[in-house]
């Protein structure tokens, strides 16, 4: 008997030492709210891509060389090493702020061909359900008026093409912002 009591010990020890390193070890990590991955960089590329070509796919692109010589303030080096604290929640806030406001501003927007709805909305929409849950809630509660009846066809094509260049913008910085946090650049 004693020795069964000398070997159950051991055996007992090393079961319950085991077992919490086999279910960490099995175990998904956990993702705090908002983690960006890489469904979130393909839902943000494919609605680049779709605005890029829905504004002007044949149109050549204009690339400003030495724009930091010319815009530096006196004083200041734009290619020296800086650092900076980056706020990963306020940021995806904005984000999602962002992505609810040109949805609701977009889809209030006429679109009888329906090429809104299917290229930009949608993939918009998959962006903001994949990976911006909580801007859904303001869709519903926040809703952009566009009186229509006002302007004739010309200028509500002349507004939505200046609204879809200013998405252009905030999606090409958007696109970089879930890159970069992907990567997980920020955390080092």
């Amino acid at each position: 008997m004693p020795l069964m009591k000398l070997s159950f010990t051991p055996v007992l020890l090393l079961l319950a030492l085991s077992c919490p390193a086999w279910v960490v070890s099995r175990s998904l990590p956990l993702t705090p709210s908002g983690q960006m991955t890489d469904s979130c960089v393909f839902y943000a590329r494919m609605l680049l891509e779709n605005v890029t070509n829905l504004l002007a796919p044949d149109d050549p692109v204009v690339v400003l060389m030495g724009f930091c010589k010319l815009f530096v303030p006196q004083g200041s080096v734009c290619s020296g090493e800086t650092t900076s604290a980056f706020d990963r929640e306020s940021c995806l806030k904005d984000i999602g702020t962002d992505l609810s406001y040109y949805y609701n501003v977009l889809s209030s927007q006429p679109d009888s061909d329906g090429t809104l709805g299917s290229s930009v909305l949608l993939p918009l929409r998959e962006l903001m359900e994949n990976c911006f849950s909580s801007s859904l809630t303001d869709l519903s509660s926040k809703e952009a008026s566009v009186d229509h009846s006002s302007t004739n066809g010309f200028n509500q094509r002349k507004l939505l093409c200046k609204i879809m260049k200013g998405f252009h913008v905030r999606t090409i910085t958007i696109n970089r912002a879930i890159g970069y946090m992907n990567l997980g650049e920020h955390t080092n």
